[in-house]
């Protein structure tokens, strides 16, 4: 298949591929491409570049002879001023509109004050939320420490929405109103009564402690556009590092180094990840097999025919550098993704990768593709052979293995309502073959757009199952949240759909049966156990480029793998602010998970900075730390089956997890934290290896230290990870002592 690039690029690409400096940084080839790319979507015809855009409208504004061609281009460059963030200088714009428009054009006055009402209020969060950020910015419902000091935005918007409200019962501008009266610290008192959005009411069957973002006493509080997050051990001590991505060519990514005594060290400088900018989302990897994890970044998405972005593969070279070696590895293309799976898919103990491509016109296609591992350090497209050449608008890809014949298979999610499911059906010659088994799978009934999705065993059965959000929508964001919260029939545009793996090849939709028939338009996901009782909870990072979308990020409970209950706004994590890549980590080694998660929009103007929730501790429940090393299997142990056995007050419960990063958008560490509710030790711990399918069996395990598992050796060791009071930072020191336990070796 041809991919047309403009003029002169393939010269380009030649020339950085084949080029030799001694003199360069390993990055140069990929910096100086990214560049290139940069400048070539730099045009106004794309709808993300801003600057561009605005020169645009300033040349149109000039060159008009006519009231509705000014007012056209002036409606244009305010709203081009919003996206760059200058909401001071979109205003007066906006307000001259509505001031002189003439009586033929009086319809558009509604649509200009919208605008003006969303500038308002977006310069109240700047002037706020932004320039004065506290823990509770932007926290649904808005309170406390959130309400804006300067109330100037919120207040504007209030009156100019309630004059939008007085004619129609407009329910993206009544969402709207009430999140400005929280704003002005006026909610509901002062809220109209026949205007009033109700908060949900609280699940009195759960109990849940709020969280507290502490992202900024940590330093790692970056602010930039959407992008992507991994929190993983780079450096192999025992303590988790987060690496961040920004979707803009402009923005580079940023490395954090656990120092171990509660602090960060912002290593992005020295590592060499500085100038490598774009990156929708991020997945770590160990393509090598050296132990060391590496990272793949994911660029182009959402763009279209500008998004003809390479994606780049980091080699982690442990002296706390990366390297760019997406050419070398035979892995550079140009397609636009933000979605890639690594598992070994053809078991011979190298991970090789799944990248889920958007084909949004016809007329160019961008297949999606799959890269078989050649244990050397490089890469073979195999889709054809193996069976999996998908053309779609690929918004989610997830591998595990549905059927447990011990072969990974794969899942995609698409804007396009295809839910595609791939069975793996073995091994010839090194290649894996696929078949596409949507349709007996029970999956092609559902045709709705979706995005982020995840394999999971919710209900601890022992069979995954599949998590996918909904992305169809055909009026804004908060819309929708009111019509939800009105109790009135949104449809099934943005809901989460859950899907029940039957044992048997099959999947049924229990969304709603488990109370999640509700919307959420999630973009970053991933999952996690915030109290502990072995049952999986899940956050959703919710929104789109539009900036009436504030709607909040949402966190569910998982209730004994049988429903689960919305508590996103008792924990206090509903952030309203765009929320892209989700990691779930103990990153206060207390012995509770915290939720990590990259904010921010497609705009330079709508920039956020990241949030680290911070978990109080649900409980007095325990936890198992796992870590695990392949030997024969893939080095990071990517696609193990763990089973849990523990006692938990005189009952047998049995917990499953597979070893991987979580969900399509964000990454979780690969070392596994799995609640075991009030038992202190395990009665059994097995692992089902990927690659030979041995398994090891491991008893009397004890709970919250971190196990080390090397494959097939017999024992295993633990390490004391010390705990930090994140409000009170001082440094500790680690307690790192060996044991000893037996194993089973089964064939």
């Amino acid at each position: 298949m041809t991919i047309a690039f403009p003029r002169g690029w393939l010269a380009i690409f030649l020339w950085l591929a084949l080029s030799c400096n001694t003199h360069r940084s390993p990055n140069k080839e990929m910096i100086d491409l990214l560049h290139t790319v940069a400048e070539s979507e730099n045009v106004p015809g794309n709808s993300f570049a801003s600057e561009r855009k605005k020169i645009f409208y300033d040349s149109l504004l000039q060159a008009a002879t006519s009231y509705p061609d000014s007012a056209s281009a002036s409606f244009g460059l305010a709203n081009t001023l919003l996206e760059l963030g200058q909401e001071d200088k979109a205003i007066p714009i906006f307000e001259s509109l509505i001031r002189n428009l003439p009586p033929y054009l009086i319809d558009n006055k509604k649509l200009v004050t919208k605008s003006l009402a969303i500038a308002y209020l977006r310069l109240g969060e700047r002037m706020n939320c932004i320039y004065n950020h506290t823990g509770e910015s932007c926290i649904y419902p808005i309170a406390n420490k959130g309400i804006h000091v300067n109330k100037q935005g919120a207040e504007k918007a209030i009156e100019l929405y309630t004059d939008l409200l007085r004619y129609d019962g407009d329910l993206e501008s009544r969402w709207l109103l009430n999140i400005a009266y929280m704003a002005a610290g006026r909610y509901p008192q002062d809220v109209p009564p026949n205007l009033l959005i109700t908060l949900p009411p609280a699940d009195s069957t759960v109990s849940i402690k709020p969280f507290t973002d502490l992202s900024a006493r940590l330093s790692l509080n970056v602010k930039n556009m959407a992008g992507g997050s991994i929190v993983e051990d780079f450096n192999n001590d025992g303590y988790v590092d987060i690496v961040t991505s920004s979707w803009g060519l402009q923005e580079g990514m940023h490395y954090y180094i656990n120092n171990r005594n509660g602090t960060f060290t912002d290593a992005t400088a020295t590592s060499g990840l500085k100038e490598l900018t774009g990156g929708l989302n991020m997945v770590q990897t160990d393509y090598n097999n050296d132990g060391l994890k590496d990272i793949f970044v994911l660029r182009g998405a959402w763009k279209g025919k500008y998004g003809k972005e390479p994606n780049s593969l980091l080699r982690n070279n442990g002296d706390g550098t990366f390297t760019d070696v997406t050419i070398a590895a035979g892995l550079l293309s140009f397609h636009p993704t933000q979605t890639a799976t690594w598992a070994d898919f053809n078991n011979d103990g190298w991970l090789d990768v799944f990248i889920g491509n958007e084909t949004s016109n016809p007329e160019e296609m961008h297949p999606c593709e799959f890269y078989l591992n050649n244990r050397d350090g490089t890469f073979t497209e195999a889709s054809a052979k193996a069976g999996c050449t998908t053309i779609a608008f690929v918004k989610g890809v997830t591998s595990g293995d549905y059927n447990n014949d011990g072969y990974v298979d794969l899942f995609i999610s698409t804007l396009n309502g295809k839910k595609i499911l791939f069975k793996n059906e073995g091994v010839v010659n090194g290649v894996c073959h696929f078949k596409n088994v949507s349709e007996e799978a029970g999956l092609t009934n559902n045709t709705t757009s979706t995005f982020t999705t995840w394999f999971w065993d919710y209900d601890n059965d022992g069979w995954p199952d599949i998590l996918v959000c909904g992305y169809e929508f055909s009026r804004s964001l908060a819309w929708y949240a009111a019509a939800e919260a009105l109790h009135a029939n949104p449809g099934n545009s943005g809901h989460i759909f859950l899907f029940h793996n039957k044992h048997d090849g099959t999947f049924e939709d229990v969304s709603e049966k488990t109370g999640l028939n509700r919307i959420a338009f999630a973009m970053g996901g991933n999952f996690g156990d915030i109290d502990n009782d072995g049952w999986s909870d899940f956050y959703l990072g919710t929104g789109n480029p539009q900036y009436s979308s504030l709607v909040p990020n949402k966190l569910f409970k998982n209730v004994d793998g049988k429903r689960f209950a919305d508590v996103t706004i008792p924990a206090r994590v509903g952030n309203l602010q765009k929320g892209h890549g989700v990691s779930f980590i103990d990153l206060d080694n207390d012995g509770d998970q915290d939720i990590y998660i990259e904010m921010g929009g497609a705009y330079v103007g709508d920039a956020y900075e990241n949030s680290l929730y911070i978990n109080p501790g649900q409980n007095n429940n325990h936890r198992l730390l796992l870590s695990l090393q392949g030997n024969g299997s893939n080095r990071a142990a990517i696609g193990a089956r763990l089973k849990i056995s523990f006692t938990e007050n005189g009952n047998k419960r049995t917990v499953y997890r597979d070893v991987n990063s979580g969900g399509s958008f964000g990454a979780n560490p690969l070392m596994q934290h799995i609640g075991t509710g009030a038992a202190t030790t395990i009665d059994e711990v097995s692992i089902l290896w990927p690659g030979d399918l041995t398994t090891q069996v491991f008893t009397n395990v004890p709970a919250d230290v971190l196990i080390s598992i090397k494959e097939g050796v017999h024992t295993f060791t633990t390490k004391r990870l010390q705990p930090f009071n994140f409000n009170n930072i001082t440094p500790n020191i680690i307690d790192c002592f060996p044991a000893t336990r037996s194993a089973v070796t089964v064939k």
